[in-house]
């Protein structure tokens, strides 16, 4: 790391703050697929996550530029944290009674993201970058915000639509008016998968209430945690400062602000809906760990650490860092062990650690042989 990289500002104890609001609405995503394992209820999650985290991704991006350092800057935060809240509150039936406050809550996050921009210290490229953002996102508002007033078929086709827009992004505007800041940017987005990682076993632990302590009950608590671990290292195994590494050392300011996009965006939001299912398909493994699994469950619970696998497979890919094949093996691996779970849930949670343990180490084995070989090379030189 650089000693430009050493002095340049980390994410603020009030950003961790608003990361954790965030995060509470993919608590209350979770908490629809739970009493709804279907593909309806499925395709609905994955529309709102969509749209959440396009701005959740727009406020990182926004504090990378603009530091709440200011008693006015800060409390505009809060207010895109109460938009933020009201989403959250409205997920469980934002395709019912509680659209019109989800569109509302959309609303208020997209206004308090623009003006915050306006405070900008350097209002030079930051403006222009925000000239070219602000239409797109005061679109994706109004078909959200619209659309939460409609009902049935309008308000799943209007929300799609805004996330087409939200898709088509990154083409309708130029990227190289963004600058990021690398250290920052990383780690922001570092902290959000390890805050919806806790708040996932968070959630298990909840699901804990009304069960009765037995061993069947107690291993599949341990082996839920173990896998919410798992999740983690596939994450923080180092693979994460590699990334900021390859950030900062991108020149051209519209790669780079690609890379923002797709690697930290795109395939971050895989990760989410990753953290997503795997939290379901414990949640709804407690109480039945010698009985067999729906298999709408059981495909949650290994789908979920799938995709979180794919998801890293594709933000490696992008960042130009190695690991990849063992990502996809390990994601074919967890689907392949399906079945177990129709026969006793515990069997399926078991594989999928398994799964997950021999992806990881051995992925880790590999990358201390080749840097111990590394070493001992440039010693011989």
């Amino acid at each position: 790391m650089t000693a430009a990289d050493t002095r340049a500002p980390r994410v603020s104890t009030i950003e961790l703050f608003f990361d954790l609001v965030f995060v509470f609405t993919v608590t209350q995503l979770a908490s629809v697929l739970v009493h709804h394992v279907d593909w309806a209820h499925t395709g609905q999650v994955l529309l709102m996550l969509g749209l959440i985290w396009w701005m959740y991704a727009g406020y990182n991006w926004l504090t990378n530029a603009v530091a709440p350092s200011s008693t006015t800057r800060r409390t505009l935060l809060l207010a895109g944290m109460v938009g933020f809240l009201i989403i959250s509150l409205a997920v469980p039936e934002a395709f019912h009674e509680d659209g019109w406050a989800f569109g509302v809550g959309y609303a208020i996050v997209i206004v308090v993201h623009s003006t915050l921009f306006l405070h900008a210290d350097d209002n030079g490229s930051i403006g222009r970058a925000i000239a070219n953002l602000a239409p797109i996102n005061g679109l994706c508002a109004a078909l959200v915000l619209t659309g939460g007033f409609l009902h049935g078929g309008w308000r799943t086709g209007l929300w799609a639509a805004a996330l087409a827009v939200i898709v088509a992004a990154p083409y309708l505007q130029r990227m190289g008016s963004w600058t990021i800041n690398a250290g920052h940017f990383a780690e922001r987005h570092g902290l959000v998968i390890i805050v919806a990682i806790g708040e996932s076993v968070v959630a298990i632990g909840l699901a804990f209430r009304d069960a009765h302590l037995d061993a069947g009950t107690l291993a599949v608590a341990v082996l839920g945690l173990a896998i919410a671990y798992y999740l983690y290292w596939t994450y923080f195994s180092g693979d994460e400062a590699r990334a900021e590494h390859a950030l900062h050392a991108e020149a051209d300011p519209a790669r780079k602000a690609r890379l923002g996009v797709f690697a930290y965006g795109y395939a971050h939001v895989l990760l989410l809906a990753g953290i997503v299912g795997t939290a379901v398909g414990v949640e709804l493994s407690v109480g039945h760990a010698t009985e067999p699994l729906p298999w709408p469950s059981a495909v949650v619970l290994s789908a979920g650490v799938a995709v979180f696998l794919l998801g890293h497979a594709w933000f490696l890919q992008l960042m130009g860092i190695p690991g990849i094949s063992y990502r996809l093996i390990g994601a074919l691996g967890v689907l392949a062990v399906i079945p177990l779970g129709h026969w006793r849930a515990v069997a399926q949670l078991a594989a999928v650690l398994l799964v997950m343990m021999a992806a990881a180490i051995t992925r880790d084995l590999r990358t201390v042989r080749q840097t111990r070989t590394t070493r001992i090379h440039d010693f011989g030189r």
